[in-house]
């Protein structure tokens, strides 16, 4: 059958919807034909890749012709991978289901309704552009290892995400007080499958108390992930104080751990004594009986 509808298409008004799925999901491309007392009997629907350098290759995504499917002009990249909600057709709900979204599914739809009493007439048409997202990973924020005199010296800071769809913007943030910065670095790289691995460099001036946060947002699933450094360096005097402590104690253990074994050995030199001394007291005694 042919598709060639330009010729009535220039009256009908022209509808323009956008979707958003993520890759392996299932996408609804929505077309609804407001309209009373539809015989199903007298239309024909056809979904379309509204690409006219792509009809070549593929002519029909769905058809359903006098209330029956007719698929046998439909591309194969869409074989039974389309279906419509059989219990709409006749309330003027041509949707179209989509399973199983790839990458190779990011077109712009068109939904055809013609009405076939007397000659084929285009009566509704509409558009879907279907756009295709893939969350990011939980960004990993790796940060230096700090150390008392590092404040004031240059420290890097490293961000990365991955198997995400579309590009994704990086964001660094000075907790402190909320305040931009500005990456040394950031790539983008891109896999066979089409989503993206992301890499940022931060490169700041270390201060004593340093609160980093690396933000990966990605616009059209409207996700922001982050993650957050935090080192809090204490001051050279309170660092001491506590060391000087910590030795005191020490060392105050220690000394009470000697003076418990002098005492118990003073309290066992003592016994074995006073027992020496009964015993002797016990032998003089017998001899004297003697």
């Amino acid at each position: 059958f042919s598709l060639s509808l330009s010729f009535n298409l220039v009256v009908i008004a022209l509808e323009k919807k956008n979707v958003i799925s993520k890759l392996g999901d299932n996408a609804t491309l929505s077309c609804i034909f407001k309209e009373n007392n539809l015989q199903l009997k007298n239309l024909r629907v056809y979904w379309q890749i509204a690409d006219d350098s792509y009809k070549e290759k593929c002519s029909v995504v769905h058809a359903l012709m006098s209330g029956q499917e007719d698929n046998r002009n439909q591309c194969i990249h869409f074989k039974d991978r389309t279906r419509l909600f059989w219990d709409r057709l006749e309330h003027g709900d041509f949707s179209l289901l989509l399973l199983n979204v790839s990458q190779r599914d990011r077109y712009t739809y068109k939904c055809i309704v013609q009405n076939t009493i007397e000659y084929s007439k285009v009566i509704y048409q509409t558009e879907v552009v279907l756009s295709l997202a893939v969350s990011y990973s939980q960004p990993i924020l790796s940060g230096p290892i700090r150390n008392n005199d590092s404040t004031g010296e240059e420290v890097t800071f490293n961000c990365r995400s991955g198997n995400g769809y579309p590009k994704p913007k990086v964001y660094w943030i000075n907790k402190v007080n909320n305040s931009h910065l500005y990456p040394s670095e950031t790539k983008i790289i891109s896999h066979e499958n089409g989503t993206f691995n992301v890499f940022s460099t931060l490169t700041v001036k270390a201060t004593s108390n340093m609160q980093i946060e690396c933000s990966i947002e990605n616009e059209m699933l409207q996700e922001n992930l982050s993650a957050n450094y935090t080192h809090q360096k204490k001051s050279n005097g309170s660092g001491t104080e506590s060391e000087e402590n910590l030795e005191k104690k020490g060392r105050g253990a220690q000394a009470a751990g000697i003076i418990g074994i002098v005492f118990v050995i003073g309290l066992l030199t003592g016994l074995i004594c006073w027992l020496w001394r009964r015993r002797s007291s016990n032998l003089v005694s017998y001899r004297g009986n003697e």
